[in-house]
């Protein structure tokens, strides 16, 4: 099935979801009228950070993965956000669904290093699908591959990512951190007398700017 086609409607927060969760609305349509049984949707989800422009306070939170602004004609590269699958039930020429988008606020992680420093427009994103289609054969069930070159662009506004975190990391964000870094900022605190671990990483950024000749 070679007409088969995707195109990126949508991209909303999950408000019910247990962990920070995109919704994407796809649509998938075929020229003809030979009803669809399923597909197996796969899709491989990009950042391709060329596509838009960045303020100096947002290049200046993307250093650690690109460098300086002047080496990111070198650098800047389309890089892997996640991979996503969800089943599309059977239809007849289009039909839409819901292509579920896990994510993490770990900032450790390359794309939601990305997502935080942005401060607005638009998250420029690359959707590469694939997968296995399933409809009625001559004798009985065809199975046939998605063609490797369907693919969809969407431009995520910032103020959704945004909303996301919010949802979920209300006015808070999440850092990692090793178990004896972990242990010793306990330490610290309960030495001090500090009520959270915030307080005491607080504390400690005070002391260090006090100690800067």
């Amino acid at each position: 099935m070679s007409d088969v086609a995707f195109t990126v409607c949508e991209v909303t927060p999950e408000p019910y979801a247990v962990t920070p969760t995109l919704t994407a609305a796809i649509d998938v349509t075929t020229t003809d009228a030979e009803p669809v049984h399923a597909i197996a949707l796969r899709c491989q989800v990009r950042i391709d950070p060329v596509r838009r422009a960045y303020t100096d306070a947002e290049a200046d939170g993307l250093t650690d993965l690109f460098g300086a602004r002047e080496r990111w004609g070198t650098t800047q590269h389309t890089f892997l956000w996640q991979h996503a699958a969800t089943m599309v039930p059977g239809f007849t020429g289009a039909a839409r669904v819901d292509l579920p988008l896990a994510c993490t606020y770990d900032v450790e992680v390359a794309a939601a290093k990305y997502l935080h420093a942005l401060h607005d427009g638009a998250v420029p994103l690359q959707f590469l699908f694939s997968g296995t289609v399933f409809r009625q054969g001559g004798r009985g069930l065809a199975v046939t591959q998605i063609p490797w070159d369907r693919e969809d662009r969407y431009d995520l506004p910032v103020a959704v990512w945004r909303e996301l975190v919010a949802l979920h990391y209300p006015g808070t964000g999440w850092l990692r951190l090793r178990h004896d870094t972990i242990a010793a900022l306990a330490a610290y605190r309960s030495a001090h007398g500090l009520l959270s671990c915030d307080d005491a990483l607080t504390s400690l950024l005070a002391r260090a700017v006090q100690e800067v000749p």
